[in-house]
């Protein structure tokens, strides 16, 4: 088993986002403005929140698919388009934290400058271009991240739970053991057993071909996942026969899955966050996903262009993670590393605690 040592290192101000506004709303006379980004290989996702006596408010946000991680399944490099795109991207999100006055900001990258050999590189050229400080976290930080993050939705009653994030170069999975007994309480705490797949949305895609899916391809990246998921499944095998026991899933293919189970127009974060799925629901889903022909997916508002080509390979990752763990419930999660980053970074400021909030 894994070390379950605590999930991420002391968070470092960000460089280059501005000097912090004069207005006090924090003991220390300086305004409690935090900042989350996390940058993926497919996603640029930035949070700015402030603390509320509960938990934290949003008070902006900015989310952009930038594909960093192209084309790192037939290559060991991040290609320069791709690093054109997500400095752009970054550009934007500086500004937003300059905007706002953050106070504090954690930023961080994963599987895509993981894999890379110019990983390093590309953090450099960020910090010289853009004035961030980007860290590249490892697998175990990133799975204890989405535990944090969306933790708070599983079931009180649960005395196991099985949390996932299907990522664009990688899925993290986690086994949270025991009913929660104070829900302020570190979440990580309850990890039994965890690990991180080198497989996500884009890496599958580019092997498999995510453009036209057949149900034999389909199958195929079924089963490829099953062979990578089999080691945790067997040592999170007793999770399954705990009362109460279900699925908590984050990442864009579940919540996908929860608007075309609700027939969304648009997309609504507000009725998708916290959805009780069936399990009979959930494979409706999927079914109906497999009907669709590329352009279909593309129309889709809640799918759109830019993810298309990339829906169906998530979709087979979380089809490996149902037949690995049967469940009747999957809780839907719009929410996941940058949450977890928020709420490390007050917890280690004791916000709470010290009632610094407005």
């Amino acid at each position: 088993m894994r070390d379950e040592s605590a999930a991420a290192a002391p968070a470092r101000p960000a460089a280059g986002i501005g000097a912090v506004r004069d207005r006090d709303t924090g003991r220390d006379g300086r305004r409690s403005v935090y900042a989350a980004l996390d940058l993926g290989t497919n996603n640029c996702r930035l949070l700015i929140a402030e603390p509320t006596g509960g938990g934290f408010r949003v008070v902006d946000a900015f989310s952009r698919i930038v594909r960093l991680g192209e084309g790192l399944g037939s290559s060991d490099r991040l290609s320069e388009p791709a690093i054109e795109r997500t400095v752009e991207a970054l550009k934007v999100c500086r500004g937003k934290m300059q905007a706002r006055g953050v106070r504090r900001a954690k930023i961080i990258a994963t599987e895509a400058c993981r894999l890379a050999v110019n990983g390093a590189a590309f953090v450099e050229r960020v910090r010289d271009e853009v004035g961030l400080d980007l860290e590249i976290v490892d697998r175990q930080t990133e799975a204890y991240l989405a535990v944090t993050g969306c933790a708070a939705l599983a079931d009180p009653r649960a005395e196991s739970v099985v949390i996932f994030d299907i990522g664009g170069g990688s899925t993290e999975i986690a086994w949270l053991d025991g009913a929660a007994a104070n829900p302020s309480a570190d979440p990580t705490r309850r990890i039994r057993a965890w690990d991180s797949l080198p497989v996500g949305v884009v890496t599958l895609a580019e092997r498999h071909g995510g453009a036209e899916v057949t149900r034999l391809g389909f199958e195929g990246m079924v089963e490829e996942v099953v062979d990578l998921l089999s080691a945790f499944a067997l040592r999170a095998a007793p999770a399954a026969t705990a009362p109460h026991f279900h699925l908590l899933g984050t990442s864009g293919t579940v919540t996908t899955i929860a608007a075309m189970h609700l027939r969304l127009v648009r997309y609504e974060r507000r009725r998708v966050d916290g959805l009780w799925m069936s399990d009979a629901e959930v494979g409706a889903a999927i079914e109906d996903l497999l009907d669709t022909r590329l352009e279909q997916r593309a129309d889709n508002p809640c799918i759109g262009r830019d993810r298309a080509d990339l829906v169906l390979a998530g979709c087979a990752i979380l089809e490996a993670i149902r037949r690995a763990f049967p469940s009747d419930r999957l809780r839907i999660a719009d929410r996941g590393l940058r949450e977890g980053l928020l709420m490390n970074m007050m917890r280690e400021d004791g916000v709470w605690r010290r009632g610094i909030w407005r």
